[in-house]
């Protein structure tokens, strides 16, 4: 994703040294409503590619509810762990909901990488532009979690359709890398179809579970990108489909959860060349921003399971059109939300 070359509304930099805080909020576009994006906790290299990671996501998000038909626009909020992270956990969030009540509602988080409820119980206290607290649909049992790996497990189905002419994931091999909360449930829904599954991550104990619950085959992490199978799954950080990792690729198809999971723009157009089918993520893993779309609506988790279905026809149509116009899926895609967008 070129990211510096797009157009961002607003980017906001916090700091308070007394408790070792430093975040950042990205707000992309608003123009379909308050920019919606969840907040990440983790460490950056450096303060660049804490900016870098903001402005991807924010954009994605964008994209993401505007080719889900989902009210809102896209924003993101990082904040950047450090040394004094746990014990200040608290500190922090409470700094971040100051900022975001200031705000005014222009933007909206939840819970993401390296967050939990509790971070947003402790937020929820100094604002009301929050999600995924205590009690919300998003937290009730994992649901956010759940229907992004139903809608990406759905995507997948519609995938396999159009490489192979059938749904059937019997003696289909799927490869997934990143075995967290999405991973592990895309996992269930895979196997539960009959998916032979490959499986990976950075901790080796959450692949051995894997292996044990869904009769799964181990590779280490630096060997799942290479891995003969139908389907990869990338679940894990993004970035990770890139000029390196392509060329070494042995699938037919890639359908995963991870956010930005090309390196940049380009890189949708080189899986295209080499024949790989790519479902575009901010159109296929989508199910918890529909889960919290659902939630801001007082809606239910019955009907939020009804949207997320849809995520099936509208990854089908967006592969019927791609190949009609004879371009790449992510480039009907981007072509698709920046419509919505303009």
């Amino acid at each position: 994703m070129d990211v510096w070359k797009q157009t961002y509304e607003q980017l906001i930099f916090l700091q308070d040294r007394s408790i070792h805080f430093k975040a950042i909020i990205a707000i992309h576009n608003t123009k379909l409503g308050p920019a919606l994006g969840g907040c990440r906790f983790r460490h950056y290299e450096n303060e660049a590619d804490a900016v870098d990671d903001a402005l991807r996501l924010s954009r994605s998000m964008s994209y993401k509810t505007a080719v889900s038909g989902i009210p809102y626009g896209g924003g993101k909020a990082v904040i950047l762990s450090s040394p004094h992270s746990s014990a200040q956990r608290e500190r922090l969030f409470l700094a971040l909901a100051d900022y975001i009540e200031q705000l005014g509602g222009r933007y909206i988080t939840g819970m993401d990488l390296g967050t939990s409820v509790s971070d947003m119980d402790w937020m929820k206290q100094r604002t009301n532009y929050v999600t995924d607290a205590s009690g919300s649909l998003g937290a009730s049992n994992d649901l956010t979690a759940t229907m992004t790996a139903y809608g990406v497990f759905l995507s997948t189905r519609a995938a396999l359709k159009v490489v192979y002419g059938t749904e059937d994931m019997s003696y289909k091999r799927v490869a997934v890398q990143g075995l967290g909360k999405v991973g592990y449930r895309l996992c269930r829904y895979l196997k539960q179809a009959g998916a032979h599954l490959i499986v990976s991550d950075i901790d080796s104990q959450r692949a051995i579970a894997a292996a044990r619950e869904f009769g799964a085959s181990v590779r280490l992490p630096e060997e799942i990108l290479t891995t003969a199978c139908d389907v990869l799954a990338p679940c894990a950080l993004g970035g990770v489909l890139n000029s390196a990792t392509i060329p070494g690729l042995n699938c037919r198809i890639v359908v995963g959860a991870a956010n930005n999971q090309l390196l940049e723009d380009a890189h949708g157009e080189l899986l295209h060349k080499r024949g790989i089918l790519y479902a575009p993520d901010y159109v296929i893993n989508a199910g918890g921003i529909i889960v919290t779309a659902e939630e801001l609506a007082g809606g239910n988790a019955a009907h939020a399971k009804q949207e997320v279905e849809n995520i099936y026809g509208t990854l089908s149509g967006l592969l019927a059109q791609a190949r009609l116009a004879g371009i790449s899926p992510a480039r009907a895609a981007d072509l698709l939300a920046e419509g919505l967008l303009s």
